[in-house]
């Protein structure tokens, strides 16, 4: 949580932006830009009580919209959702629950983007044709389900990179 901000870049025309500044840094463009639409953080989360672990399941939020990865009503959001957190560049740096693959983590800990997120790639569609999504993964909706139920829905691949993918390098000082 007291991670300091990643080194910045020496700054061009050609660097992108989340190598140029830390996530204080950015502004409300930059950093909603950074969410690479895989709907991972919109997954309902156990904690376990003895241990404090976290645990994904294969149930998300209702106001997920399987289709499209993304929240139904973002705007609104955290009114009708009453446990949405809202991330910020402190709670980036301190939810260990995060997504590996995550941009505001990978930001936050000064490394680089995978190559599917649209920022790299160009396109919405890459994080989803690199199984890095929730899209086909989620099984139901919160509402859907008994809270009972919930334990019987823990999954361990949100926490995981997809298979055969490189990690994002550290970012040297100075480099492009």
């Amino acid at each position: 949580m007291g991670r300091a901000p990643a080194p910045k870049e020496q700054k061009t025309a050609a660097t992108p932006f989340w190598r140029q500044k830390s996530l204080e840094e950015m502004n409300k463009t930059e950093w909603e830009s950074l969410c690479d639409g895989c709907g991972r953080c919109c997954l309902v989360k156990l904690e376990d009580e003895d241990t404090g672990e976290i645990h994904f399941t294969e149930i998300a939020c209702r106001l997920f919209d399987a289709g499209a990865c993304r929240c139904a009503d973002y705007a609104n959001r955290r009114r009708r959702v009453r446990d949405c957190i809202k991330l910020t560049p402190e709670t980036a740096r301190g939810l260990s629950w995060l997504p590996p693959s995550c941009a505001y983590r990978l930001v936050s800990e000064g490394r680089d983007l995978y190559w599917w997120h649209p920022l790299v790639s160009g396109s919405t569609e890459t994080v989803h044709e690199a199984g890095a999504s929730a899209r086909g993964k989620v099984v139901a909706l919160e509402t859907e389900i008994a809270l009972n139920d919930y334990p019987h829905h823990i999954v361990k691949w949100p926490g995981k990179l997809p298979p055969r993918v490189k990690k994002p390098a550290r970012r040297a000082k100075g480099a492009d």
